[in-house]
């Protein structure tokens, strides 16, 4: 442990390492602004799950791994390993001149994003006494608030084109902004964070880390765009999608097993097999994925809602997050303070469960017809609730292991609870596009759809006979685009000034139509994933009450579970 340091050497640190965090948490949402664009300027819409898809497989990968080898050789090492990749991997996404390098790039990316996150918050457990910890999970946890609204902002700002001092940006900006915070993270990380290493003789499972490498890789695969991602290879082998998941199915389970018994015999297991006879961790586990799931479900969904209900460019449906990110920030910050203070941290998590499944709970009342601010009562108290449980995972699994073991068991919440967020991800989103089909059975006939299926704007965006193709119609953006060349084709059109003004108008009413028809498929087919984030919230406090809490005393020589 290194509780010794000066307060300054540890605030210099914990800035680099908030620094590089917020990073990894500002990518997750800067990007997916910047999507569309990216796509059109390639000309590759087929290859638009990959660019997620690439940066989430090395993620997720990594990050476990990373977690057991900063355990055996540093924290300090690990963490300049995954800024350093970090930066490189941005700085050749930025730069990418072809769909393939970008994508390749972004794996590269994943592999530095996973680093930082397996190290950023155990860094805490190796600086503070457990008692302290609370404050800076808190600080963590708000970091992770603010990106999630700042992402957005950002990434819309500088993908739609804006002078930065001499430059004009585009997305390729939401990449090389990166690079300047991550250098100075580096260079501080480099000279005041001490190597915070715990083994003297460290051997590396390469078996173990192999396997499950294996095992997580498949796993994202089988849930994350597995349609479009392997549609060559379904197309190429004949096979259906239910055979490839069946076949990837049985990949994991053999690793699986491998993994088990390859990690019963390791000297130093990647991932220690015995962690999981400990009841707390595999109540932490089951609450980090169960959480994920529900994050997702609230976090993501709302903003869709805002863009297809309210009619908000990404920029705005951002800034509708604040109410959330206002009451997560304040739950987080201010429960940190508080478990500091007195040692106490179960409580917070009973009650922020809670209060997330409530309130996700009452989003299933939106509709079209609702307004705003009765949105923003509810975003205030899920930010509140979830805000109330992030910061507490982290210190309820610290609490469980000696401070050797902080790495890997750390790292092992952000693995299950980014395990949940994708499996949720890919469940509601079937979830979504079946309620989606359901509510607009016919559509494809609408007069919308046929006045503009000739329309190369159009025919840009998607498959017309698709439901996600049907819901980016209805963005604003969009709907701004195809107006504008309808607008266009017609005025160089021959017709009489008469004829032009009604065409405009008949074309807009039908856009109006068709609006609402989605908008209001829309809403009735999220609340089935407000339903099931609500009840993924309610089995995760199942598991928080039955959680046996540990007191947070101050650090002991031997560094026991419970006294560190």
């Amino acid at each position: 442990m290194h509780h010794h340091l000066s307060l300054k050497g540890k605030l210099v640190i914990m800035f680099s390492v908030m620094a590089s965090l917020f990073l990894v948490a500002l990518d997750q949402t800067i990007v997916s602004t910047a999507l569309g664009k990216i796509v059109e300027d390639f000309n590759s819409f087929s290859s638009l799950s990959w660019i997620v898809t690439a940066y989430l497989l090395t993620t997720t990968v990594t990050t476990p791994i990373a977690g057991k080898l900063s355990d055996l050789f540093g924290r300090r090492s690990m963490l300049l390993i995954g800024v350093a990749v970090f930066a490189l991997g941005s700085l050749f996404s930025g730069m990418a001149g072809t769909i393939d390098q970008l994508i390749w790039a972004r794996a590269f990316q994943g592999i530095g994003g996973g680093i930082i996150t397996a190290n950023a918050f155990t860094i805490i457990g190796d600086l503070f006494a457990a008692r302290e910890r609370g404050r800076w999970q808190g600080l963590f946890g708000a970091v992770f608030g603010i990106a999630s609204v700042i992402g957005p902002l950002l990434g819309g700002w500088l993908t739609d084109g804006h002078q930065l001092f001499t430059l004009t940006t585009d997305w390729r900006w939401t990449f090389f902004i990166n690079v300047p915070i991550a250098i100075v993270a580096f260079f501080l990380i480099a000279i005041y964070c001490p190597s915070l290493k715990h083994e003297s003789r460290p051997k590396i499972d390469f078996a173990g880390a192999g396997l499950l490498a294996l095992a997580l890789a498949t796993l994202v695969l089988a849930v994350d765009n597995t349609e479009v991602t392997f549609a060559g290879l379904m197309d190429w082998a004949g096979i259906s999608l239910v055979t490839l998941r069946f076949v990837m199915a049985a990949i994991i389970a053999v690793a699986v097993g491998l993994l088990v018994y390859v990690e019963r015999r390791a000297p130093q297991p990647m991932l220690p097999i015995a962690y999981f006879k400990n009841a707390n961790f595999l109540k932490i586990v089951g609450i980090s994925i169960l959480f994920g799931v529900g994050f997702m479900g609230a976090i993501l969904y709302l903003t869709q809602f805002n863009q297809q209900v309210y009619g908000a460019s990404p920029t705005e449906s951002g800034l509708m997050l604040l109410p959330m990110m206002a009451g997560m920030m304040t739950a987080s910050i201010g429960s940190g303070q508080v478990i500091s203070r007195f040692g106490k941290y179960k409580i917070f998590m009973q009650v922020g469960i809670v209060i997330a499944a409530v309130m996700i709970g009452l989003l299933t009342t939106l509709s079209p017809e609702t307004p705003y601010w009765h949105e923003a009562l509810m975003m205030l108290g899920v930010g509140f609730g979830l805000g109330l449980v992030m910061p507490v995972l982290n210190i309820a699994v610290q609490s469980e292991f000696t401070q050797r073991e902080l790495g890997v068991a750390t790292s092992s919440v952000q693995l299950f609870r980014g395990l949940g967020s994708t499996v949720g991800i890919a469940v509601f989103g079937a979830l979504l596009t079946s309620g989606i089909s359901t509510n607009l059975a016919g559509i494809q006939n609408d007069d919308y759809l046929s006045a503009i299926r000739q329309s190369p704007a159009a025919q840009q965006i998607g498959d017309l006979n698709d439901s996600n193709t049907w819901l980016t119609l209805n963005s604003a953006d969009v709907k701004q685009k195809l107006r504008d060349g309808f607008e266009q084709g017609i005025s160089n059109s021959e017709l009489p000034a008469s004829a032009k003004q009604q065409a405009v108008k008949s074309f807009t009413d039908k856009q109006v139509e068709y609006s609402e028809k989605v908008t209001h498929a829309f809403s009735d087919s999220i609340r089935d994933i407000f339903l099931a984030s609500t009840v993924t919230m309610a089995l995760a406090a199942v598991f928080v009450f039955m959680l046996k809490e540990r007191e947070l005393a101050k650090a002991t020589a031997d560094a026991t579970p419970g006294e560190m």
